[in-house]
């Protein structure tokens, strides 16, 4: 059983922050916690893009960005992963900075710290060179950088399928069996 925190951050790809908490209520025989974060502009991006307040529905504690009293903003907590998705290159450029300022940036830190799964699904096109430093220095220091990018041999039909495609790599990364297609399977 996998306790996991997952962080919303205002950069643009609400859906995969939707198709990800839907797949974890789906995958919840392999989870034991979900603790979730969110960013001031997650809010705001979510209602652009998806017309909705949907993120309401879920069934995880949310956690204040503000709140460092949070139990996976120590490592004593044992959270096994953090996952931001979307991950702004504003928050990336904080952590690869070491700057915690708010409840991601330490959770990100403590992940680092600790030597456990930080998955950042960073949403930017094109990268700078500040960015792609940025990945570099969190790749080094244990991170993992999943660019929001879908993959199509699977031939996903809607907007939804074609998150997923993201978000199974980014479930398996974190440690948890999400199934879905595998390279060399037929359809």
């Amino acid at each position: 059983m996998i306790k996991i925190a997952i962080a919303v951050t205002g950069a643009s790809g609400s859906i995969y922050a939707k198709v990800l908490l839907e797949q974890l209520q789906r995958l919840r025989d392999q989870i034991s916690e979900v603790a979730l974060v969110w960013s001031d502009n997650a809010y705001t991006v979510w209602q652009h893009e998806l017309g909705n307040k949907d993120y309401e529905q879920f069934p995880y504690k949310v956690w204040d960005k503000n709140d460092f009293m949070a139990p996976f903003a120590s490592g004593s907590a044992s959270y096994n992963a953090l996952i931001i998705c979307p991950c702004s290159m504003g928050t990336l450029g904080r952590i690869a900075g070491g700057i915690s300022n708010d409840l991601v940036t330490r959770v990100a830190d403590v992940m680092l710290k600790e030597r456990r799964k930080l998955v950042c699904v960073v949403r930017e096109t094109p990268y700078n060179l500040i960015h792609l430093r940025n990945m570099t220095t969190v790749t080094e220091a244990g991170g993992i950088i999943c660019p929001a990018t879908p993959s199509f041999y699977s031939k996903p039909v809607t907007m939804d399928d074609m998150a997923y495609t993201v978000i199974q790599r980014v479930l398996q990364l974190a440690g948890i069996d999400a199934g879905g297609y595998q390279w060399g399977e037929e359809l």
